[in-house]
């Protein structure tokens, strides 16, 4: 390809439940098979689709988020990843316009793409329409010319019949072309848990099945030549903040595994190398740690076994101990406290390194974007330190009175509360936290792993 230029686009559905997610995989691994290197993105604060880009592309992928992202730092964001691909698929989040902010594209995959001047391919889910989707397309189109539409794919279609009436009724209405279609087939639906879909692996027969799906039934070479875009200058990292090589230790298994990988990125190219690990079946902590890092997941899944461990237990009390740093956010902050109640009731102890108990729920506890406030000079910076993260759990954790809150934390709407807790040097909330939001919130937590 050019090197000027490189194809990219952002696959964006009309509503949530369109199948984006089906189909960007889809789109990920028929592209990658072609011999082109393949830079994925997500919209939003998730974490389990990016697992699937990375899976089909063979290549990490990054998280988009307006919230996190002022300014030049989302175009910082995609071009870290895309500067170097052949193709660059970003899926977006519920519909194209959806957002907290009903009447403005402020939060949406919209503003992405307006933002990065991404084209966008539009999926619409087709069961049950064929002219009809000529008014529906157009008013996507016409809403906010700012967001460029530059083909559809039509999904859960019954037929290439039911598929060539879509595309009779688009070519008359002098819309976006018809790029594709994605039939229905059971065999494509993609596992869900309660934190939507879920995680871990697909199969690699299933994967490819799929993509031989989106090679017979898109025109993946009209596709390609329609979303062309320039190149994205490619990112100069930042000079390194320390001296010397430091380690954390990231714990990385079925148990904790949610992590934005642009965090990740940030702190190596600030000389922090990462190490991983597993609470769940090693038995001792990586050497010569200058902090530990316990990100979300599934512990309560595993909490029997992660309860059993004692050794891995008895590691990181001792490095606690020690005075290093030790941070845990949702699922990791939930492994830091005294115990953990599973749905069935059962409690299991746990590290007791931050005081509390959490029971996890049926329903939803909590779900939404946060504005955090450090509540006490930290890990994070001083106190009044602000920086963004983002909720999403079916846990709650009583905290006894008195309590050392990390963070005072607000919703998009609604009052600042106490979030987390911190005991000597050991901190954790519920916030997932983007480093992206406050670069020197980072810089200060790599002074304290130095320290």
């Amino acid at each position: 390809m050019n090197s000027e230029f490189l194809s990219a686009f952002l696959l964006g559905g009309v509503n949530s439940g369109s199948g984006k997610t089906t189909l960007a995989v889809a789109l990920l691994r028929a592209l990658r098979r072609r011999g082109l290197d393949v830079a994925p993105f997500k919209c939003g604060p998730d974490y389990i689709d990016p697992s699937f880009h990375r899976q089909a592309a063979g290549r990490a992928s990054f998280n988009l988020d307006p919230f996190f992202h002022a300014g030049e730092t989302l175009h910082t964001a995609f071009a870290r990843s895309a500067a170097s691909a052949d193709v660059a698929v970003v899926e977006g989040v519920m519909g194209l316009f959806d957002g907290p902010y009903p009447g403005s594209r402020a939060g949406s995959s919209a503003e992405i793409a307006a933002r990065l001047g991404l084209p966008v391919v539009l999926v619409v889910n087709a069961r049950g329409i064929s002219g009809s989707i000529a008014p529906l397309v157009k008013g996507f189109c016409e809403w906010d010319l700012q967001v460029r539409i530059a083909g559809v794919i039509a999904d859960f279609t019954g037929s290439a019949c039911h598929a060539e009436l879509l595309a009779d009724a688009l070519r008359a209405a002098g819309l976006p072309p018809l790029l594709g279609r994605f039939d229905r087939n059971e065999a494509w639906r993609l596992p869900e848990r309660h934190l939507g879909l879920t995680t871990g692996t697909l199969d690699e027969a299933l994967l490819d099945r799929m993509a031989d799906a989106a090679e017979e039934s898109i025109d993946l070479g009209k596709l390609l030549e329609l979303v062309r875009i320039p190149r994205p200058a490619a990112v100069i990292p930042a000079a390194a903040q320390t001296t010397s090589k430091l380690r954390l230790g990231v714990a990385q298994d079925e148990a904790f595994h949610f992590y934005y990988e642009e965090n990740f990125e940030l702190l190596r190219e600030r000389g922090v190398e990462l190490v991983f690990f597993s609470p769940l079946h090693d038995r001792t902590l990586p050497p010569e740690l200058d902090g530990l890092w316990f990100g979300g997941g599934y512990p309560e899944l595993f909490a029997e076994t992660l309860a059993a461990n004692g050794a891995m237990l008895d590691a990181i009390r001792s490095f606690a101990a020690s005075g290093r740093v030790v941070w845990g956010e949702c699922g990791g902050f939930l492994y830091l406290l005294d115990g953990l109640s599973g749905f069935d009731g059962v409690r299991h102890p746990l590290l007791g390194l931050l005081p509390g108990e959490a029971k996890m729920h049926n329903r939803l506890s909590a779900l939404g974007y946060r504005e955090a406030v450090t509540a006490a000079d930290g890990l994070f910076g001083p106190a009044g330190t602000r920086i963004q993260g983002h909720e999403f759990h079916y846990s709650s954790a009583e905290l006894p009175a008195g309590t050392q809150p990390l963070f005072h934390a607000r919703p998009l709407r609604g009052e600042p509360r106490d979030a987390g807790s911190v005991r000597n040097r050991v901190a954790g909330s519920y916030l997932h936290l983007h480093f992206a939001s406050n670069p020197a919130a980072l810089d200060h937590f790599i002074k304290e792993l130095a320290r």
